[in-house]
């Protein structure tokens, strides 16, 4: 039987921070979910650290690829997945314990929703780049967050998922789900830890200005 959700992962060269969020994935209270890391290229200790949750954890799994990017990872990880639902971790980010369960309680309760996203807790700088206008800064909540994207994988299919851009591959994802006119739910419960505290980061799920 097919889990309720697959989380992508997509990772590279995070190995300080992959234990966090591997972690927060297994903390959950909703266990009806297979994770897939896709490691794109890392040279660091990324298998090393992933290697023991793989053999104590069989509903996690692990590709590697060549360095792609991040757009082509979470393609990769998309097409491998099994569950009924795609969601995202970002490999420097966490979940709070009740992720999962909220998303599928919100999901299971109202049926006609195709995208559920939103619901995020932000540790550090809550400006980032404004995709619009990169030499301007807003605020996280003028955003999209595309690790918090919730969606069918035949959703995913039919918009042909990540397009391969140097900046706002999930803006550009949200946009295609508005132009398909699907049904849309954000919800505000902060349950997704975006972490803007260390220098590096790789979070790029906070894809540019909503229109």
């Amino acid at each position: 039987m097919s889990p309720f959700f697959s989380i992508v992962i997509a990772t590279y060269n995070r190995s300080p921070f992959l234990r966090r969020a591997l972690d927060s994935l297994l903390g959950q209270t909703e266990t009806d979910w297979e994770a897939w890391i896709i490691d794109d290229g890392s040279t660091d200790d990324t298998e090393d650290i992933i290697e023991k949750y793989l053999q104590a954890h069989t509903h996690i799994f692990y590709k590697k690829i060549k360095k792609s990017g991040e757009a082509a990872a979470k393609n990769t990880g998309i097409a491998f997945s099994n569950g009924q639902y795609i969601t995202f971790l970002d490999s420097d980010d966490a979940y709070k314990p009740d992720h999962l369960e909220i998303r599928k309680s919100i999901l299971e309760n109202n049926p006609q929703i195709d995208f559920l996203h939103g619901g995020i807790q932000v540790v550090g700088d809550a400006f980032v780049p404004d995709i619009h206008n990169p030499g301007k800064l807003i605020h996280i909540s003028e955003c999209v967050a595309g690790a918090t994207f919730v969606l069918h994988k035949r959703i995913l299919a039919d918009i042909q998922g990540f397009e391969d851009m140097p900046i706002g591959n999930d803006a550009d994802l949200f946009a295609r789900v508005v132009d398909s006119n699907l049904n849309i739910y954000k919800t505000d419960h902060p349950s997704y830890i975006y972490y803007r505290d260390h220098a590096g980061t790789i979070t790029s799920d906070i894809a540019g200005k909503r229109k």
